[in-house]
């Protein structure tokens, strides 16, 4: 299991519910399930993917995250997963609202966009960074946000949604193996996971 899943996994208690929004093929969730025990669902809107997660056992409906999510009451569950999704949605501000009503808390992760690297390739090549964490060039990309770890706290200030847990991570996108940033991880993380409560009155 990829490495950024393998932190969020360690995040979440045994027997929790959980729904994993974008839950792609099922990797967490199956973990999760035969790990932990918890109650999971996911939301998946590729076909494919999505039918490979159910053939592993798993709960997992074929549809766009936004119309889904609007279907569970208040607090249905213990935590709601985004992991590597929020740079491809519309309205992260109307889709944190709806995690944090139909969950107790909230677990995000995203590539960082200001990555060292990244930087470099601006600067010296005048062009959008390709990267394995950001492998698409502008004009094929499903990704319309470019996240720094920086800013999605500044998100979180703004939103009055308090941050109860954060780190950053350097790993390559697939891999199962990486390490905590403690150190700049504005600039030497390649990804940040955050751990959402509620917002604030």
């Amino acid at each position: 299991m990829r490495f950024d899943l393998q932190v969020i996994a360690s995040w979440i208690e045994p027997g929790s519910r959980v729904l994993d929004l974008g839950c792609s093929t099922g990797a967490l969730l199956a973990h999760l399930k035969h790990e932990k025990q918890v109650q999971g669902v996911g939301v998946e809107i590729d076909e494919n993917e999505a039918g490979e997660a159910i053939a592993k056992g798993l709960t997992v409906i074929h549809g766009d995250i936004y119309e889904e999510i609007e279907d569970y009451p208040d607090s249905h569950f213990d935590y709601v997963l985004l992991s590597q999704t929020l740079q491809q949605v519309y309205s992260p501000e109307r889709l944190i609202h709806q995690m944090l009503r139909v969950g107790d808390r909230c677990i995000v992760s995203f590539p960082n966009f200001t990555h060292v690297k990244n930087r470099f390739q601006m600067f010296f090549t005048g062009r959008a960074p390709v990267s394995k964490e950001l492998p698409y060039q502008w004009y094929d990309t499903p990704n319309i946000r470019v996240i720094p770890i920086a800013d999605f706290r500044r998100f979180c200030r703004r939103l009055h949604v308090p941050i109860l847990k954060e780190v950053a991570i350097a790993t390559h996108h697939h891999d199962s193996k990486g390490r905590v940033v403690s150190f700049m991880p504005n600039l030497f993380a390649t990804f940040g996971i955050f751990l959402l409560g509620k917002p604030e009155a």
